[in-house]
């Protein structure tokens, strides 16, 4: 009823109500023709009750966009937090990636350190082997030139004293060395 006043109120002050020969009313007048359409249409469309479906499915659009705003929202957070997430990992990783590289770093020194250390006592050990080796030979040496000597010097005392000894004096030195040897003996 309301929208059929507002049409009835702006017909009565509509120019061609006011100045007209036969009259606003009339059929020839097509302001009046097509005032009387336009209230059977809003007449039909108020009957129908056209506007009240066009209220509720605007209402409807209107609930479907909230929601789908709603969870656009709710897949942003939820988007945003993956995003921390990750960089939080990203983050963690990294940092383990550096603690990683400064342990290999730390255990490629000691490494070293430990190879230089048993390089150093392999050589160490080395030297002394040689020189081992060295006093052994020297010994070894030593020995063979002195049993040289005594074997040189044996072989002179016998051809010395081969040459000075005679018969008797043989005899003699046979029996005294059996002597002392009788004497050691017992």
């Amino acid at each position: 009823m309301r929208y059929f006043a507002t049409a009835l109120l702006t017909v009565a002050a509509s120019p061609a109500f006011a100045a007209g020969e036969k009259g606003f009313f009339s059929l020839a007048n097509t302001d009046f023709i097509v005032l009387i359409a336009f209230l059977l249409f809003v007449g039909i469309l108020l009957y129908y009750k056209v506007p009240t479906m066009v209220g509720k499915m605007l209402d409807r659009r209107a609930d479907t966009i909230k929601s789908e705003l709603d969870e656009a929202k709710a897949l942003r957070e939820e988007a945003q937090s993956l995003l921390a997430s990750y960089e939080r990992k990203h983050k963690e990783v990294q940092e383990q990636a550096k603690r990683i590289v400064t342990s290999a770093k730390e255990e490629a020194q000691r490494a070293a350190a430990t190879a230089k250390d048993d390089i150093a006592s392999s050589i160490t050990r080395r030297l002394a082997a040689a020189e081992e080796q060295i006093d052994a030979a020297q010994a070894a040496a030593i020995k063979d030139i002195r049993n040289q000597a005594v074997t040189v010097a044996v072989a002179a005392a016998r051809d010395v004293i081969a040459k000075q000894m005679d018969a008797k004096g043989a005899n003699t030195l046979v029996d005294e060395a059996i002597a002392t040897v009788g004497e050691k003996l017992h």
